[in-house]
C-alpha cells in the first residue's frame, strides 16, 4: 500500500487567524462571546445572559467559526428567548485557519508545513436597540417567534394526519377478503385465551 505525502506528517497546531468584526463603530466596551468547539452553552449563557438582563449592556456580539457555527446560533436563540425585543444583525464570511504540521520522525528531511483553510463564520450582532432595518442580515424583534409558532403548527398537523392514517387504516378492525387474518391482533389475542381457558 503507498502511502499519500501527509501521511508523514502530524497536526501539530491550529491556529486562528485574527478576523476584524465587521459591525464598524461599535463601543469599545461591547461584549463579545467567541463560541468554540468545546465551548459549553451553559458558560456561554451565563455570561452573556448576566450582560444583557440587568442593562449592562445594551449590545453584544456573537461570533463561531467551522464546527462551532451551529453551536453560535443555537446561543443566539436561547438569549433572543431569554432577553425579548432584540434587534438582530447577522453577517456570514470566511475566517482563515492555519494549521502546523510537523513530520512524524524528524530524521526524514521533511520541512514543516503551514495550511491555510478558509472556513466559514458567523457573526451576529444583537441590540436593545433599534438597528439599521435596511442593511442585509436584520431580523426586527420577534420574527422568529412566528417563524417557529408556524412550523410548530404545520408540524402538529401533519403529526396529527399521521395518527389518523394509523388509526383508520385498519378497515374497521377486518382483513381483507381471503387475508384469513385480522388487523386487531390484540382483540384476537383475549379471544385465543379465553377460548383456551374454557374446559372442552
Amino acid at each position: 500500500m503507498v502511502k499519500g505525502p501527509m501521511e508523514n506528517y502530524l497536526k501539530a497546531r491550529t491556529v486562528e487567524q485574527p478576523c476584524p468584526c465587521p459591525f464598524p463603530d461599535l463601543p469599545g466596551d461591547t461584549p463579545q462571546v467567541q463560541v468554540k468547539d468545546g465551548s459549553k452553552i451553559r458558560n456561554l449563557m451565563g455570561f452573556a445572559v448576566g450582560r444583557m438582563e440587568p442593562d449592562a449592556a445594551r449590545l453584544i456580539v456573537f461570533t463561531g467559526a467551522g464546527k462551532s457555527v451551529a453551536k453560535a446560533v443555537t446561543c443566539v436563540e436561547i438569549l433572543k428567548r431569554r432577553v425579548r425585543g432584540l434587534h438582530q444583525h447577522t453577517r456570514l464570511l470566511y475566517r482563515t485557519q492555519q494549521e502546523v504540521w510537523e513530520p512524524r520522525e524528524p530524521s526524514a528531511g521533511l520541512d514543516t508545513l503551514t495550511v491555510n483553510r478558509n472556513v466559514p463564520a458567523i457573526w451576529v450582532l444583537l441590540s436593545k436597540d433599534p438597528l439599521d432595518s435596511s442593511l442585509p442580515g436584520y431580523q426586527a424583534p420577534g420574527c422568529f417567534n412566528a417563524l417557529w409558532a408556524q412550523a410548530a403548527k404545520e408540524e402538529g398537523v401533519v403529526h396529527k394526519q399521521g395518527q389518523r392514517r394509523k388509526r383508520g387504516g385498519g378497515g374497521g378492525g377486518r382483513g381483507k377478503p381471503g387475508s384469513g387474518r385480522q388487523t386487531e391482533p390484540q382483540q384476537s389475542g383475549k379471544m385465543q385465551k379465553l377460548r383456551g381457558a374454557v374446559p372442552k
